[in-house]
């Protein structure tokens, strides 16, 4: 009576499939039809830690081999007449053990071969059959005894008898899946792929292959850190789709999460062959949107651009970095590229006075660079950014703040009319460059005993109007990062997260510098928004996701950096809603501290063991993994861990696909 209505009470319960599991061994026991059980072996010692089992050929054959990495339960031998609930612990194989009997054994061997023994007799062959495997206890299952409908996992152990007491066993179909999705959160769960035990695939005569889905929660990755790694071309990208696209459809109807990828080689905007010539992109054309540094006639999409004259303190040393890149490496040339400007919004807090006039002043030079070398402007607009503190000439005109003294010098007897466009500005200036080349002691030039022109405004006048050499120019291959209409996507950008859209930045095509310049532009408007929505306690249930490639090129790696936006994301972004998919080939090349705060991993084959040792230190789960993660290198396969997992998951990542309608 008892044992029924312990039955009556786990009917429900998912653990119910260890006890059908159970009986149906013990049923084909006594049919004697041992090829058709799941039974392993015993156990030869136990710890809280580590479980010795015995096993014995045979067994290995009619369970299709026990590969290191594989997962087996060990469980009593009887739950009846205990008064312990239903169980099992699960064990992950390390590799093969010692037995008491190992040198008797090898001396067996030693001996047949010496006597070059054609055969060997059964009793002999049945004792040496037998070995040992060493395991690590990952943990138990059990019925929540608060839910027993409820699956309960513990990463320990609560109680271990002589080892007489148990079984082991290799799990069938159903007790995977019970150990694999078991325990994911029961809310949007997407399927990501097959478990995987090894890399080998070598299959054993009339013995089906594993075919146990390896399902996540999209509620893992909300706001969470997601790290990828892993060589290149092995399955990095087509597993951040996959996450990208289970984002989508698990919130297709509330539209709860919104998603930018900085997408620096165009996979997931543009249409390509190794995802059967679709992408992301056009797989989920109404929730995705494309902004383009290079428009692509075959994908729609809107401007990703600079505003080389909105933004002076970032572009100039953007373009600093692309003369540099080009080897143009002139003296005058470095100088320019070696001057700074002051943020816009910076100068309009300045009080009035001469260092406002004199940093109005720089900008407007540089201007007049830009003007010179073809990068057009919208010239109303530039006059509404408050830079003209003077209102002699009215607010529609360019004020340069100069002296008369300095006017009178260089005008002479000439009517002197104030710049009321770029190109007047532009002209203004070079007479002002070509006076101060050819009068670098003149006495205006000093005013109330302090040079009207500093370094930096030298340094841009001559590059403005140079005694030899190309000057302004020499930019216009950097015009096609330049929109004189961009800064508004900044705000479109953001008003489609709010909306749960996918954004996708194409940055193929553009250099480091430009990549990095908006990677740290748009990711601070994205934290500012939502540290805003927190503040105002608005982030109601809405997330941001953010997809990073080459993360090593952006995230700090030293852990002492906690004020750039991306160390920010690290410690702050899970109060604020902002989940992170970051990958790179090295875990090393990543901070510490990043590490330590990651929840989710995604490693595939790293050929360091110094990398993958750095990864063990730091996610102590990976640790004994160590060599199976140096020696597979089969695209797609895995280790995975998700917050709702326990221990690490090999798995086969599906192929990023999605049928056209």
């Amino acid at each position: 009576m008892q044992n029924f209505m312990k039955q009556v009470e786990l009917q429900n319960s998912p653990i119910r499939i260890l006890t059908e599991f159970i009986q149906n061994e013990n049923a084909l026991f006594k049919a004697e039809k041992y090829e058709e059980m799941r039974f392993v072996g015993y156990v030869l010692d136990i710890g809280y830690d580590e479980v010795k089992i015995i096993t014995s050929d045979p067994y290995k054959k009619a369970v299709g081999g026990i590969p290191r990495g594989s997962f087996l339960i060990m469980c009593p031998k009887s739950f009846k007449g205990s008064n312990i609930p239903p169980h099992f612990t699960l064990l992950r194989v390390n590799g093969v053990s010692t037995t008491p009997l190992n040198q008797e054994t090898q001396q067996t061997y030693f001996e047949l071969h010496k006597r070059s023994m054609p055969e060997v007799d059964v009793y002999t062959q049945s004792e040496l059959q037998w070995g040992a495997l060493s395991t690590t206890v990952l943990g138990m299952f059990y019925a929540d005894p608060k839910n027993l409908n409820k699956l309960a996992f513990s990463g320990d152990v609560n109680n271990i008898v002589s080892p007489y007491h148990y079984k082991v066993f290799s799990p069938n179909d159903e007790l995977l899946d019970l150990i694999i999705n078991g325990i994911v959160r029961e809310t949007n769960q997407f399927s990501l792929g097959k478990l995987r035990l090894t890399e080998c695939q070598l299959p054993f005569d009339n013995i089906p292959e594993i075919d146990t889905n390896v399902k996540v929660s999209t509620d893992d990755f909300k706001g969470f850190r997601t790290a990828m790694f892993g060589k290149t071309r092995l399955g990095k990208s087509n597993v951040v789709k996959l996450l990208a696209q289970s984002m989508i459809e698990t919130t297709q109807d509330c539209k709860s999460v919104g998603q930018l990828i900085f997408d620096v080689n165009g996979e997931y905007a543009n249409d390509n062959p190794q995802d059967n010539n679709f992408s992301l992109r056009s797989a989920y054309e109404d929730r995705c949107i494309v902004y383009a540094l290079t428009p692509r006639a075959e994908t729609p999409s809107k401007p990703l651009k600079l505003n080389f004259y909105e933004q002076p303190d970032s572009t100039i040393e953007i373009l600093a970095k692309l003369l540099d890149q080009d080897n143009l490496n002139a003296q005058y040339v470095k100088s320019f590229a070696s001057c700074e400007l002051a943020n816009i919004d910076e100068i309009k807090d300045m009080e009035l006075g001469s260092k406002k006039n004199r940093a109005i002043r720089r900008i407007q030079i540089y201007w007049a660079i830009l003007n010179k070398a073809g990068f057009d402007a919208d010239e109303m607009r530039l006059k509404s950014l408050g830079l003209t503190s003077r209102t002699t000439y009215g607010p529609l005109h360019f004020d340069p703040h100069f002296n008369k003294k300095i006017i009178n010098a260089i005008y002479g007897e000439e009517n002197f009319n104030p710049p009321t466009s770029l190109d007047t500005l532009r002209m203004h200036f070079e007479k002002i460059a070509a006076f101060v080349q050819e009068n670098p002691d003149a006495d205006v030039l000093i005013n109330e005993g302090k040079a009207v022109f500093e370094p930096d405004d030298l340094a841009l006048l001559k590059f403005l109007n140079p005694s030899s050499g190309t000057g302004p120019p020499m930019l216009r291959p950097y015009i096609q990062y330049h929109d004189k209409n961009a800064n508004h996507f900044i705000k479109d950008i953001i008003n489609e997260l709010d909306q749960g859209q996918t954004v996708i930045l194409d940055l193929g095509n553009a250099n480091d510098n430009i990549r990095r310049y908006f990677s740290d532009l748009v990711s601070k408007a994205v934290f500012s928004r939502q540290e805003q929505k927190f503040v105002t306690n608005s982030l109601n249930n809405h997330f941001v996701q953010l997809y990073f490639e080459e993360a090593h090129n952006l995230f700090p790696k030293d852990s002492n950096d906690t004020t750039s936006t991306y160390a920010r994301f690290a410690k702050e972004g899970a109060k604020f809603h902002i989940g992170i998919v970051y990958s790179t080939q090295s875990p090393s090349t990543i901070s510490k501290e990043l590490l330590i705060q990651t929840e989710n991993f995604f490693v595939g084959h790293i050929s360091s063991m110094d990398e993958v040792n750095a990864l063990a230190r730091l996610q102590i789960l990976f640790d004994g993994l160590q060599k199976d993660i140096t020696s597979t290198r089969t695209p797609g396969y895995m280790r995975m861990l998700t917050f709702s997992h326990r221990f690490i998951v090999p798995i086969q990542a599906n192929l990023f696909s999605v049928s056209k309608q």
